[in-house]
């Protein structure tokens, strides 16, 4: 059997497989065996439970939850009674965490030591030693869950659109890379939102829905269409539903094989068809990332103004946008675009007010809809951002009064963001495009952090209720966040730096679990970044070379010298 740490990154189609326990192997080889086919590709762990007997032969859920540790787990030998005719013996299994993969397969940094004991016996009948008891579910080193296990966006639906329509938000789950991973993806899909997500997440899916009993692994066909066969709980599903169904069904498969899945046709308990949808319309259903593609990208130029590019263009002479917002009446420091790329909020230089304006000619500025007391330019107003309800959202962060606010519609009574549990002061907040997810870089002590929240409304006849709820941590390694932007259903782009280290510009999913490339090329001196929830659309940053963009594929390339708080829509 291979070493498990040892071994290089494996190519995608190559199958690692683990072999059974040798004969009269000592407690300590068994366990070594043991750990090395939790990383093999098995399909249901077939080998590792050749090392199990008794109570943990019936017992272990493999599937329960997964350990990562940042190397392989250490096993250390404990012998009970006299040796050699012991007949139990206890291995401490040693390491420091990484993070925990759920039973929902929902990754959580986690960090501290490791500490676990496996417990062996011999088998009357062979003499053999087998595991009797075990800690529950998996654990392996990173590398080999980073080989082992891919992240995938479950798709599912959520009202927060400005439109009524359904969109979807993404809902990150990690599945064995190279075990039957379609269908792995199917049935985490049918279970639902995870825990984090559910209370602001819906599927179309009936409660109880789940493959047809006896479906073996789902294949593509040669014309990349998929056939899913469902159980009687979906039988009797109106068309409207069906149809959302395998929209979530092609959004998720299509963010794991990107060019695998054309069309999707779900089938009843019988085998008649139910619906059938291709990939085009299951974008138009979902209402897929809100109007991802920009037609620009916008900044603040060197007068202050607000002025935007022709995305994917070659022209690199910024223009002043229509409307008063770029006529110059008003000096600002930054700006957010709407979605729909019709109307703009602008903070002025000082930071005390917060304007909102169409972005059409002849428009006036009109007054604030906004204005923060703090004594200094960094104790008033942050960057504000829109989200795909259309309401706009901006911090105040005197210190006298540090609130989150969020104006209807961009323009009614400023409504305060209740934020139980929030540790620092907000020094940058972003919406998603689903509405439902808020990044916020919170200081503490000096010290500035990345954080996801789920936002939560509650609204009645006399009032409306908006909460950020269960704030975690995405960036643990990092202790400078200075600057962040949504670039993509489930990831951002971060300015930050680690320990005593130097700047660094990279991605971050939204469960903080690592990304597999080390993120654009180096960039000096950034002060800000924004990026296009359409990954295809290029970064844009302030950095010591002024407005800098980075194509896909190119290098970073200078607009002008001049300029700051570049902004996509949102």
């Amino acid at each position: 059997m291979r070493d498990v740490e040892s071994t290089p990154r494996q190519d995608a189609k190559v199958r690692v497989f683990a072999l059974p326990p040798a004969e009269d192997a000592e407690p300590q080889e068994i366990v070594q065996g043991f750990l090395e086919a939790l990383t093999s590709d098995d399909l249901d762990y077939e080998t590792a439970r050749k090392y199990l007997t008794g109570e943990a032969l019936k017992s272990w859920e493999p599937s329960e939850s997964t350990t990562v540790l940042v190397a392989s787990p250490i096993p250390y030998t404990h012998v009970t009674g006299k040796r050699p005719d012991a007949d139990e013996a206890r291995i401490e299994l040693s390491g420091t965490k990484v993070a925990l993969v759920d039973g929902q397969h929902a990754y959580t940094p986690a960090g501290g030591e490791y500490s676990k004991t496996v417990h062996l016996t011999r088998v009357k009948d062979t003499q053999q030693w087998r595991i009797d008891r075990l800690p529950p579910g998996v654990v392996l080193g990173r590398s080999d869950f980073e080989r082992n296990y891919k992240s995938i966006n479950k798709y599912y639906f959520t009202s927060a659109a400005q439109s009524g329509e359904p969109g979807t938000v993404a809902d990150p789950v990690y599945v064995r890379s190279q075990v039957d991973p379609v269908t792995q993806v199917v049935r985490d899909l049918l279970k639902g939102p995870t825990s984090w997500l559910n209370p602001v997440a819906r599927t179309s899916f009936p409660s109880g829905t789940a493959l047809r009993k006896g479906t073996r692994a789902l294949t593509p066909d040669d014309q990349n269409r998929l056939v899913v066969p469902l159980n009687k709980k979906a039988d009797r599903v109106s068309d409207s539903r069906c149809r959302e169904m395998a929209a979530q069904l092609l959004l998720t498969l299509q963010d794991y094989m990107p060019t695998g899945v054309d069309s999707v046709e779900l089938q009843g308990s019988t085998g008649t068809q139910l619906c059938e949808l291709s990939g085009g319309e299951a974008d138009i259903i979902g209402s897929h990332g809100f109007n991802k593609s920009a037609q620009y990208e916008y900044f603040i130029d060197g007068d202050h103004k607000l002025v935007r590019l022709p995305e994917r263009n070659s022209v690199t002479t910024p223009t002043d946008v229509p409307g008063a917002l770029g006529e110059g009446e008003k000096q600002l420091r930054s700006a957010a675009v709407s979605r729909g790329e019709d109307r703009a909020a602008g903070v002025s230089a000082d930071g005390s007010e917060l304007y909102v304006a169409p972005l059409t000619a002849g428009g006036t500025l009109g007054d604030p809809v906004l204005r923060s007391a703090g004594a200094t330019t960094k104790d008033r107003l942050t960057t504000p951002s829109w989200d795909g309800r259309g309401d706009l959202w901006v911090a105040d962060r005197d210190p006298d009064k540090p609130r989150l606010l969020v104006l209807a519609d961009g323009m009614g009574e400023p409504l305060e963001v209740r934020t139980p549990g929030l540790d620092g002061r907000i020094e940058a907040v972003r919406v998603a495009a689903d509405g439902v997810r808020v990044a916020l870089i919170l200081e503490n002590e000096g010290e500035r952090t990345l954080y996801i929240g789920r936002i939560e409304r509650d609204a009645d006849a006399e009032s409306t209720t908006v909460s950020i709820v269960e704030l975690r941590s995405v960036t643990p390694d990092l202790e400078d966040v200075t600057a962040m932007s949504w670039a993509g259903d489930s990831q951002l782009v971060v300015v930050g730096r680690e320990s005593g280290g130097v700047q660094q510009v990279r991605y971050v999913r939204v469960d903080g679990s690592p990304m597999p490339d080390s993120g654009p090329s180096a960039l000096t001196g950034v002060d800000e970044v924004a990026a296009s929830e359409d990954e295809s659309q290029p970064l844009v940053a302030h950095s010591a070379d002024g407005i800098v963009r980075l194509a896909p594929g190119a290098q970073w390339q200078t607009v002008v010298k001049e300029g700051s708080a570049p902004v996509y829509p949102g």
